[in-house]
Parts: C-alpha cells; sequence; structure tokens
C-alpha cells in the first residue's frame, strides 16, 4: 500500500472518530465512549503523521508521546470534581502552546533556508496561528489561575485598561501587516508573537468568576481555530479538519452559554460584569427563616415531588454522592426526584451534568432548565445545594440588578425551597439572592456534605 495513501486514509478515519467523540461528548450517557473515541483518533493521528514522515526522529516523539500519556494520567487521576474547570483550560492553553511550537519552528525552518519561500496565504494563516495561540496559551493560565484561586476571581481593573488593550492590538495588527508585507523579517515575527502572550493576559484579567464557563467555552473553540490555522501553515489536512470541527464546537456552545445568561460575547468579554458591586436586596429586607436537619426531614418525607438544584458550591463540598444517596431515599418514600440543570451553573459548560454523572445519578433525571420551570410551581420541595446566582429572582424582578434577564431555574415557584449554604455570603455576580428572603424558603446553614448526609442519617432514624 502507498505510504500517501494509508496516511489519507487514516487521516480521515481519525477526523470521523474526532467527530462522533465530539457528538458522544453532548451527553453525559455517551460521554466516556466519545473520550475513548477521541483518544482513539488522536493515537491513530500521531500514528500516520510519524509514518507519513518516513520515522524521521521518531524515537523523541514516541518519547514525548509516552511523557505525555503519563502526565495526563496522573493529572486526571489526581484532580477532583472541582478542579476539572482549572484542569480543562490547562489543557486548552497547552494545545495552543503547543501548535504556536509547530508554527514557530516551521517558520524558523524555512528562514533558515537559502532561499526563503512563503505564499501570502501561508504567512497570513502562520500570523492568525501565532496570535491567537498566544493569546490562548496565556489567557488560558489566567482562567486556570482565577479559577484554582491562585488569583484574584474578581475582575482585576486598572486606570487606561482599555486603552492599553488597544495599544497592545494595534501594535500585533501594525507588525503583522508589515510581516506579511516582508515575511522575511524575523523581528516583527518575534514582535506579533510578544504581544500576543501579554495581550492574552490582558483579555482575561478583567473577567470575573460568573463569566468563566463562557470564557472556558471561547478558550476552547480558540484552540480549535488555531489547531485549523496551524494545518494551513504546515499544510496537514488532518488539523485543518479537526480544528475546524473543535473550533466551530467552542462558538455554538458559546453562544448557547451567552443565550443562558442573556448576554452577548462581546459583552461576556469587554463587558466587566463581574465588576458589579455588591448590592443589597431591593425594599425592605425581610427575616431570613431557617430550618433544624428534623424539620427538613419531616418535610421531606411528606413531598411527592423534589428538584435538586446543584451548583458549584456542590462541588466544592463534594456532596454528589450524598445527594445521589438522598435522592434515593426520596424514592423509595415515593416522591419523584429531578436535578434541575442550568447551563452557566458551576465554572464550566455542564459541570453539574458530569459532577452528577459521576455519583451515578441516573441520566433521565436531570433535567435542563427549560424543560422544568414550567413545571416548577407543581413541586413539593425544591433543595438548592451551593447554587445562588441561578437561582435568585432578581433575575427576573429587579431591573437594576446586574443579572437582570438572565434565565433562572425558577425554585421560587416551589411550595416549599430549601437553600443549603454556609452562610449568608453571595455568588460570583456580588449580590444578593433575594431567595433567602422568600417566606417559603428555609435556609439549611452548614457545609453541603454534612448537611446531606444528616439528612439521610435523620431518614435512616426514622
Amino acid at each position: 500500500m502507498n505510504i500517501h495513501f494509508f496516511v489519507q486514509i487514516t487521516y480521515i478515519l481519525a477526523s470521523i472518530l474526532f467527530a462522533f467523540g465530539l457528538k458522544f461528548l453532548g451527553s453525559p450517557e455517551t460521554a466516556r465512549k466519545g473520550n475513548q473515541l477521541s483518544a482513539l483518533g488522536m493515537l491513530l493521528a500521531v500514528i500516520a503523521t510519524l509514518v507519513g514522515n518516513h520515522m524521521i526522529g521518531f524515537q523523541w516523539i514516541i518519547l514525548g508521546l509516552v511523557i505525555g500519556s503519563a502526565l495526563g494520567a496522573f493529572v486526571a487521576l489526581k484532580a477532583g470534581m472541582t478542579q476539572m474547570p482549572e484542569m480543562i483550560a490547562l489543557l486548552h492553553g497547552c494545545g495552543a502552546l503547543g501548535s504556536v511550537f509547530v508554527d514557530w519552528v516551521h517558520y524558523l525552518k524555512l528562514h533558515s533556508q537559502l532561499i526563503f519561500t512563503i505564499n501570502g496565504v501561508e504567512s497570513f494563516a502562520l500570523f492568525l496561528s501565532i496570535v491567537i495561540g498566544a493569546l490562548t496559551f496565556t489567557g488560558s493560565l489566567i482562567a486556570w489561575g482565577k479559577l484554582s484561586e491562585r488569583l484574584p476571581g474578581r475582575p482585576i481593573l486598572f486606570p487606561g485598561q482599555q486603552w492599553v488593550n488597544l495599544m497592545i492590538l494595534g501594535g500585533i495588527l501594525i507588525s503583522g501587516v508589515l510581516f506579511l508585507m516582508n515575511p522575511v523579517r524575523i523581528d516583527l515575527f518575534y514582535t506579533f508573537l510578544a504581544l500576543s502572550f501579554v495581550f492574552g493576559i490582558f483579555l482575561v484579567i478583567p473577567i470575573g468568576g460568573a463569566d468563566m464557563p463562557v470564557v472556558i467555552s471561547v478558550l476552547n473553540s480558540y484552540s480549535g481555530v488555531v489547531a485549523c490555522t496551524t494545518g494551513f501553515v504546515i499544510n496537514n489536512t488532518l488539523l485543518i479538519v479537526v480544528g475546524a470541527i473543535v473550533g466551530a464546537n467552542g462558538v455554538i456552545l458559546s453562544i448557547i452559554m451567552c443565550k443562558a445568561m442573556n448576554r452577548s460575547l462581546t459583552n461576556v468579554l469587554f463587558g466587566g460584569f463581574g465588576a458589579a458591586k455588591k448590592k443589597s436586596v431591593s425594599g425592605v429586607k425581610k427575616e431570613v427563616h431557617s430550618a433544624t436537619i428534623a424539620d427538613a426531614q419531616l418535610i421531606l418525607e411528606a413531598a411527592t415531588s423534589v428538584v435538586i438544584a446543584p451548583g458549584y458550591g456542590l462541588a466544592v463540598a463534594q456532596a454528589q454522592h450524598a445527594v445521589r444517596e438522598l435522592g434515593e431515599i426520596l424514592e423509595k418514600n415515593g416522591a419523584e426526584v429531578r436535578y434541575a440543570i442550568h447551563p452557566v451553573a458551576g465554572r464550566m459548560p455542564g459541570h453539574m451534568n458530569v459532577l452528577l454523572a459521576e455519583a451515578n445519578v441516573p441520566y433521565e433525571q436531570l433535567v435542563e432548565m427549560e424543560h422544568i420551570n414550567p413545571t416548577m410551581n407543581t413541586v413539593d420541595v425544591a433543595i438548592v445545594i451551593g447554587a445562588n446566582d441561578t437561582v435568585n429572582p432578581a433575575a427576573l424582578t429587579d431591573k437594576t440588578s446586574p443579572i437582570y434577564g438572565m434565565p433562572i431555574i425558577e425554585t421560587f415557584k416551589a411550595k416549599t425551597v430549601f437553600v443549603i449554604k454556609r452562610s449568608m455570603a453571595s455568588g460570583f455576580a456580588g449580590i444578593e439572592n433575594e431567595l433567602f428572603y422568600y417566606d417559603n424558603t428555609l435556609m439549611i446553614f452548614g457545609d453541603a456534605k454534612d448537611v446531606v448526609q444528616k439528612l439521610v442519617a435523620e431518614f435512616k432514624n426514622k
């Protein structure tokens, strides 16, 4: 069999595996299969690339493959569910940096030749790939820092920030245009490379924690785009196809996330949403009503319909297994149990789906926001665990609120609402939650895992 034919057929097969892998990632039920298919596709792509290049320097690539696989397995096994968002941000950054290195080495190789040859399309693709890849890498590092709390989660702002960003962007564009006119000038190459790294930092630091799910999705799209443009640079069909698929997937996901927040993508990236000052509940503040574990158990025992609305606090407390056990007890007691999933609950797209799937919560019990809201007024008890902004009625009632217009899980319509929370602290948006003061809301203060385990014990002791 002709080697070129073998490589192209393998690339096509790898592309198909990537496409189906992404498709299967759309559901918790098939997500593991999607990961396996994508991993197999990547392995085939590496093998085909080695064969297609006649095994030149293959020992170093094999060594890199072994080391990278070992590191990836170690990090994945060590990372807890609460660390998934920052790990994904870091993986996006590593992928983008890999593309930057490929473009960089390719350009240096061309530059070292006696006759420098590169056409306009390749030069433009090289410029785009370097810029997008570099800003994605540093932007992902900042997102990782914010999500892991190594950097402040709040927006980092300073006077004249927009002008600084415009100056950096202007420098990238000017050096890029000059480079396209004379690609042999390596000084211009290093100029827009360095400026792009800096721009990625300034692009993400003013974005607050509330917008991190969208930022993660946008960075995912960028990493796909940079893979696609790298494919044009080195003339690799597989990178072009797969990069385009990943880029398009990220764009679609970003649009879904923005729709869930009732905001535009430009507003997320440049609107300074997280910079909103903490706002008190409008009107006269009512007293907060609290409940004991025994009180909650009695109400839940009589309930025939229960909805659990999880949020990032559930992940922090690692309470997903305890919640599943409580759900099973309620079902045995005759209650219908469902889990209300908000698209931006947590710190990455699908965070709650992954968390609950990890605890083996039945997939059919996970209900998206738009499907559960119409039935919320028939629910006996809604249990809010670690969620805040995604259940805040201010999004529907207070036009002065930063989250006004954002669709929420309408737990306030349930006959009784239990809010399990450590304190009365505000969420990512920095505003108080009006739900805490509703007459049908009962606060249960404490660690989510501890509270749910006590509820489970209360049921078992009856």
